[in-house]
């Protein structure tokens, strides 16, 4: 699993840092994040808009702004080309079906649509579960 994981990490980072919608708008977009994918754990590192790191092996003290937890389900819904109803973004997801947003909300509030456009690449990359 951890090659799968690392191998994910890498497309994700190299998607992340060359989307041109990022690139015009995220300049300030710096934070980090966990994606708790029931059977796999992402910290992501934002720095100016670019990742600076994937840990895809986190301890229990590893710190992150905010965190997404699902069901390997949910994630692998998210990550469907055309995702199906209440799948297509974090706030359906979290009022209808098992995601939990965790953590700071105002760091995600003020990253929103960077994170977003970040989150949707989960479409094209798919998920490590």
């Amino acid at each position: 699993m951890s090659s799968d994981l690392d191998n994910w990490a890498k497309k994700y980072k190299d998607l992340t840092n060359s989307d041109e919608t990022i690139g015009a708008m995220a300049k300030y977009y710096s934070c980090s994040f966990m994606f708790d994918m029931e059977k796999a754990k992402i910290i992501i590192d934002m720095h100016d808009g670019k990742v600076k790191n994937i840990n895809t092996n986190p301890g229990p003290l590893d710190a992150y702004d905010f965190a997404l937890r699902a069901s390997a389900n949910t994630w692998k819904e998210f990550s469907q080309p055309m995702p199906k109803p209440m799948y297509h973004g974090i706030w359906s997801a979290s009022f209808r079906k098992d995601l939990k947003i965790e953590g700071n909300h105002l760091i995600l509030m003020k990253n929103l649509r960077n994170f977003t456009v970040q989150f949707e690449l989960l479409r094209k990359t798919g998920v490590p579960v």
